[in-house]
């Protein structure tokens, strides 16, 4: 299957693998996470880290997608991106799918510190704004007919179901995987999640944006 061109998308891509290879040859990813990675104690406690230089707080939901553990690590993110990300912007293009990416990384480092608020290990990696982006994806192409059920139309169904089926699979890796990985280390699980769900909720949000101008027929 021939993928749409995805401009932003492969930009995305090209700079985060940049980005990673530059910390990979020069021995920096571990400074790196701790320089920009997310670290939900920095929110609770601000002095953490005084004294070092670090990204602002505010910033590393940003920052720490740019930054992975290792080959697998960027790999798997990179390959998921490039095969959701591309049939995504094409349905809902550049600008919006600008913001779902945005949208997912601070979504799903919200959902990290609210499981593990105290935590101090920095969570690196794209995979939650990415599950954002899956998450969109999922509805977008979603082939499966969905009816209502009592008051709830089929959407509502719809999102229920594949939130209900991303969470199972996150739970089921997180149990799989809890000792980590050489290569990736913890996989963050909520962030997964909370990412998957930020973007079931804003699709159609983004879709109306996306043709707000677009003609309408009047009958």
């Amino acid at each position: 299957m021939k993928l749409p061109a995805g401009p932003l998308t492969n930009g995305i891509a090209v700079v985060t693998l940049a980005v990673f290879l530059v910390l990979f040859l020069t021995g920096q990813m571990g400074h790196a996470a701790m320089w920009g990675g997310f670290i939900p104690a920095r929110f609770m406690q601000p002095e953490l880290l005084a004294g070092m230089t670090v990204m602002p707080a505010w910033l590393t939901p940003l920052s720490c997608t740019l930054i992975h553990a290792g080959w697998l690590h960027i790999g798997f993110n990179m390959l998921m991106l490039l095969f959701c990300g591309r049939q995504v912007e094409h349905v809902l293009d550049k600008g919006a799918t600008l913001i779902l990416y945005v949208a997912g990384a601070y979504g799903s480092t919200f959902a990290q510190w609210a499981v593990e608020p105290s935590s101090t290990e920095p969570m690196v990696g794209a995979s939650g704004a990415i599950s954002a982006i899956i998450g969109t994806y999922a509805l977008l192409y979603s082939q499966q007919t969905i009816r209502r059920i009592g008051p709830f139309s089929a959407n509502i169904v719809r999102l229920v179901w594949l939130a209900t089926g991303w969470i199972i699979i996150q739970l089921m890796v997180g149990i799989a995987t809890a000792g980590g990985f050489d290569d990736v280390g913890k996989i963050a699980i909520a962030a997964h999640i909370g990412g998957f769900i930020v973007g079931l909720i804003l699709t159609r949000p983004l879709l109306w944006w996306r043709f707000r101008k677009a003609p309408r027929q009047v009958g």
